[in-house]
């Protein structure tokens, strides 16, 4: 019967030495005395540490790690980082993004070598191809953080992200960066305007975003069993939210109104979602149905023209990406933008198909609105009728510093004190 198989490397004996040794990612590790105390301990600690690291396959040395290898162990370990409720996190996009850029330029570059010129360098480009400064500001940041991380990891010396800390990010009116306009609130009558227009599980989103003020990830995962109806006004409770890695509790009070919008979604199983994409679709084809003018002894009959295997299928809930395009689309629909702009066919020239997405662009900047925005339009109707801490609390922010970014200021105060004092 043969051997089990060990899922950590052997503590063998080298006779020619008289040692004992350990293979690990390709290197041999000499432990002292075969059989000896301190060589058994010496193994464990080899073993801890090479478990910590997660169980690499290939040794690296300080001298000899490019920074295309720093990036793809970096990203192993992100993927199983930035997890939440057993998926990948939204910081996966970007960061595989900035890791193609550094391994298009500076693949085969030493990691080592890797320093605060190459860095600047990088940057520039991103400002040539359009970037924003904040976002240019991020992704220098996520940079920064790969090279920590590999000094954590004892695969770089200290002085390399030391010396990469010391490039400072790009200051407002300073560089050559686009600034980007500042995300403000979405008035209530634009809101009122596009409601017709979206699907009604997605208008009941809106609206219940718009009362309590919540993240456009947390109105879509609402579920019976996340909600305590026991008090006059109720309490949800996201199984996952933005700040749960650092163990912060996220509570969204919901009162009368918000009340009336979600009841009739919690009359279902505990434990699925309130707001399901799929139950929507049938609606719609329910309505379609209601409008149909064809006899059904003529033309398709209900349902029968459904592809079996179809690429798309309306999921379980919505996403933050998913209730946006559906934002976005009752805005086209609600503000009058063209056919020719909002379907653009695939056999016009290229020229041509570029001149029109780039207005399509430039109408969907002026007439479209975000989730967003209706947690920035929340949050400025309740500090300026409660102050600044209400606004905090209710938007679940640990500071305040961090609420003046969503919450507008109340210019009106300021011009009621000038007018008595000034």
């Amino acid at each position: 019967m043969p051997r089990p198989r060990s899922d950590f490397p052997a503590y063998r004996h080298h006779r020619p030495s008289g040692q004992a040794v350990v293979t690990i990612a390709g290197d041999d590790h000499y432990l002292g005395k075969f059989g000896s105390p301190a060589s058994r301990k010496e193994y464990d600690r080899l073993i801890m540490e090479w478990t910590a690291a997660g169980r690499p396959h290939h040794g690296h040395t300080v001298n000899d790690l490019t920074v295309v290898e720093l990036c793809l162990a970096y990203l192993k370990f992100a993927k199983g980082y930035y997890t939440s409720s057993g998926r990948t996190t939204g910081e996966i996009h970007p960061l595989k993004a900035i890791i193609k850029t550094l391994r298009e330029h500076y693949g085969e570059t030493l990691a080592k070598d890797f320093g605060p010129l190459a860095l600047k360098a990088l940057r520039q480009r991103m400002i040539e191809l359009g970037g924003s400064r904040g976002t240019i500001n991020k992704q220098v940041s996520r940079i920064r953080r790969i090279f920590r991380w590999g000094v954590s990891e004892q695969l770089l010396p200290t002085e390399t992200y030391q010396a990469l800390a010391t490039v400072d990010g790009l200051r407002f009116g300073r560089s050559k960066a686009r600034e980007t306009l500042p995300i403000r609130p979405v008035e209530d009558d634009i809101v009122e305007a596009t409601l017709p227009k979206l699907p009604p599980v997605v208008a009941d989103m809106v609206l219940l975003q718009r009362l309590t003020g919540c993240r456009p990830d947390e109105v879509c995962k609402v579920r019976p069993c996340d909600v305590d109806t026991s008090g006059p006004v109720w309490a949800y409770r996201p199984h996952s939210h933005k700040t749960k890695h650092r163990g912060r509790e996220r509570v969204i009070f919901i009162g009368p109104k918000g009340q009336d919008v979600l009841r009739p979604y919690l009359l279902r199983d505990k434990n699925t979602f309130c707001f399901c994409p799929a139950e929507g679709e049938r609606k719609r084809r329910a309505k379609n149905y209601e409008l149909r003018r064809t006899r059904l002894s003529q033309g398709n009959r209900p349902g029968t023209n459904r592809k079996d295997d179809p690429q798309w299928a309306a999921g379980d809930h919505y996403t933050s990406e998913s209730y946006r395009r559906a934002i976005h689309r009752a805005c086209e629909l609600a503000f009058g933008m063209s056919d020719e702009l909002r379907k653009i066919p695939k056999d016009l020239p290229d020229d041509e198909k570029s001149r029109r997405r780039d207005l399509a662009k430039l109408w969907r900047a002026e007439h479209t609105w975000h989730p967003n925005q209706l947690r920035h339009s929340t949050a400025t109707e309740i500090r300026k009728r409660f102050g600044l801490e209400a606004a905090q609390v209710t938007l679940g922010h640990a500071a305040a510093d961090v609420t003046q970014v969503y919450a507008e200021r109340d210019l009106e105060k300021a011009a009621d004190v000038m007018r008595i004092v000034g």
